[in-house]
């Protein structure tokens, strides 16, 4: 995803939450071929927070996974739910990040379930992934993003761990009194994967996955339909 505002000398400790305003951390990855992409995001919000992710594979359902009143910890990069444990921890400012959950995700065959109850079957998956800077930070609004790639592992159950190595990858951070949605390039017609998130504040997230990295697909805008094909026919 290339950065559409000049870089910016972004301070270190701007990676940690600002006392008194609305805090998000989103990392993404992707293996360059669009058959396979994930997403984790962390809002703080005073004492409580959000938590979204969700794996997409080609061949496989969504993996969907959303909480929207977590009590914040003493460590506010670590959520915990029932049955749900996640962590973005920061090993170096501006340079490297861990992404872990485990958790029941959600399998849905329709991704526009994602905007709805996003009621599905539950699905074991657990994360494990590096995410490391290959630029510098680039201006957005209320903060900065920046380009990286990923290495890790997403176990999954009763099909193939999803591995990726070297693969692309992007994050945002971003802080301020109120966030609206995170804003990526558009795209118009698609047949890629999409991860769907309808947030508590009524904004929406219909991200869809491109060879080039995740877009977001304009509300309104039609879909193409991108058949499941079992894994078993995949070449």
């Amino acid at each position: 995803m290339a950065p559409s505002l000049p870089d910016v000398a972004a301070d270190p400790s701007d990676e940690m939450p600002h006392d008194g305003l609305v805090d998000e951390w989103v990392f993404a990855a992707w293996r360059p071929d669009g058959t396979a992409g994930l997403v984790s995001g962390h809002r703080l919000l005073g004492r409580r927070s959000w938590y979204w992710a969700a794996l997409v594979e080609e061949g496989h359902p969504l993996l969907h996974l959303t909480e929207w009143d977590v009590v914040v910890r003493s460590d506010p990069f670590v959520v915990k739910a029932p049955e749900m444990w996640a962590e973005h921890h920061c090993d170096a400012p501006l340079e490297q990040w861990s992404i872990g959950n485990e958790a029941h995700f959600a399998a849905l065959d329709d991704a526009d379930e994602g905007l709805g109850r996003a009621y599905g079957v539950p699905t074991p998956m657990a994360t494990d992934v590096e995410w490391y800077a290959t630029g510098t930070p680039s201006a957005i609004d209320d903060g900065y993003e920046q380009p990286g790639v990923a290495h890790g592992l997403v176990e999954l159950l009763d099909r193939p761990d999803v591995e990726l190595v070297e693969a692309p990858a992007h994050r945002w951070r971003r802080w301020g009194r109120q966030l609206g949605p995170l804003v990526l390039p558009a795209v118009l017609a698609h047949t890629g994967l999409r991860a769907p998130f309808a947030f508590p504040d009524g904004s929406i997230a219909d991200w869809v996955l491109t060879a080039g990295g995740w877009r977001t697909r304009p509300t309104g805008v039609p879909r193409v339909e991108r058949p499941i094909v079992p894994h078993s026919a995949l070449p």
